[in-house]
């Protein structure tokens, strides 16, 4: 029965790794812009009042959070794509926040592996301002849409449950 579901779910899980990929790719490709046309602390006004380009460098998790644990983040995030990698895409309902969550780690975890000061010890590079939010990148927004499809559809399940 195992078997057959999860050759069942063989299109989600392609579709997932096409998806992760496209996030990695698009987030580094827009990484590598943002470090080639802003400089440090630069804010670019794109829509008055609502969306800047200012690029900094983190050196922390989410919102700048644990500033200079960068190896212990570049570890975790490590053991949290592979075992997404691995386990991830078993369930049907979830191949598109993992795909999403994938993507985003590795994009992160590629800036932690390769930009400098380097050696698991890279600050990643953040570039998106919006009012009253932290700034952040690509990679970070599709973790952030992962999670919110996560509660989302846990929500919903929940309803029907109750229901």
């Amino acid at each position: 029965m195992f078997r057959k579901i999860y050759a069942a779910a063989a299109p989600l899980r392609r579709a997932g790794w096409f998806i992760a990929l496209a996030i990695l790719l698009l987030d580094q490709v827009t990484k590598v812009w943002a470090v080639s046309a802003l400089s440090d602390g630069d804010r670019v006004q794109v829509i008055p009042g609502l969306l800047h380009f200012t690029y900094v460098r983190n050196s922390g998790a989410a919102f700048s959070m644990g500033q200079g644990s960068t190896l212990y983040l570049a570890l975790f995030s490590l053991l949290v794509g592979v075992a997404i990698a691995l386990f991830g895409g078993r369930s049907s309902e979830l191949w598109l926040p993992m795909s999403l969550i994938l993507g985003g780690v590795f994009g992160n975890l590629g800036d932690r592996i390769f930009r400098s000061p380097g050696g698991m010890k890279g600050h990643v590079v953040d570039w998106i301002e919006l009012p009253h939010w932290p700034i952040f990148n690509i990679a970070d927004s599709a973790v952030v849409i992962a999670a919110s499809i996560i509660v989302i559809s846990a929500l919903f399940q929940r309803k029907r449950i109750d229901a």
